[in-house]
């Protein structure tokens, strides 16, 4: 991936860091929307020298003014996108009658919104390019769809679509595809989930990795497929 430019959206969360190092040692260009201060410094120690080549900005990738303003900076900065990682998200749990219309929009924002404004956004600079790989980031509980936390589910279900949909729009040389985590050994599901057996679950670092095949040169006829890890 030697001098591939690459937007990871999320990429200063738990997943987003593991495939934001994973593409920074292949050799790309990693260019960051970020929305937490603390978690972008948190990253930036973990690339280490590394860090000095990261593009990141402020910015609201579930507002389409604020990814576009993003991917201007992007643009000026590198002069195109070859891969695009969508890695925001967010958890609500809730049956139908339990969810408020407040947590339906904010799990649809975080997992489905942001995902089609990114792709919307990148398509342009790709078709022009005749090369793209986008990679998007669903759920391995959603299949079959699980009840529970039924937001969240028709959110990531949504995210399997629109991947599968747009792998038959885009051009050739342009590829989209989905990776499906079980449950990730993360901090944060460490705490909601204390007494949890871990065994099973699996590593932010090997989700990256499949993340990263996806958005090489060697996937380029991959495209549609949705990876459960």
């Amino acid at each position: 991936m030697k001098g591939r430019v690459a937007i990871v959206a999320g990429g200063t969360g738990a997943l987003g860091q593991s495939v934001t190092s994973r593409l920074v040692s292949a050799g790309a260009n990693v260019c960051i929307p970020y929305a937490v201060q603390a978690e972008l410094e948190t990253l930036k120690t973990r690339l280490g020298t590394s860090s000095m080549e990261l593009y990141a900005r402020h910015a609201d990738v579930t507002s389409e003014d604020g990814f576009d303003g993003f991917l201007r900076g992007v643009l000026v900065a590198h002069g195109r996108v070859d891969i695009l990682v969508n890695g925001v998200g967010g958890f609500a749990g809730g049956d139908l009658a339990s969810t408020s219309l407040a947590d339906w929009d904010r799990m649809l924002a975080l997992n489905l919104r942001s995902a089609v404004i990114a792709c919307r956004g990148v398509l342009t600079t790709m078709t022009s390019a005749g090369y793209g790989r986008i990679v998007n980031i669903s759920s391995r509980a959603v299949l079959p769809p699980a009840g529970g936390f039924i937001a969240y589910t028709i959110a990531k279900a949504g995210v399997i679509t629109l991947t599968q949909a747009l792998a038959r729009e885009v051009p050739r040389g342009i590829t989209v595809n989905a990776v499906l985590p079980s449950t990730m050994d993360t901090p944060a599901n460490r705490q909601a989930m204390p007494d949890a057996d871990r065994s099973g679950w699996v590593s932010t670092d090997a989700v990256a990795e499949v993340i990263a095949y996806l958005a090489s040169d060697a996937a380029e006829m991959v495209s549609g497929a949705t990876i459960p890890v």
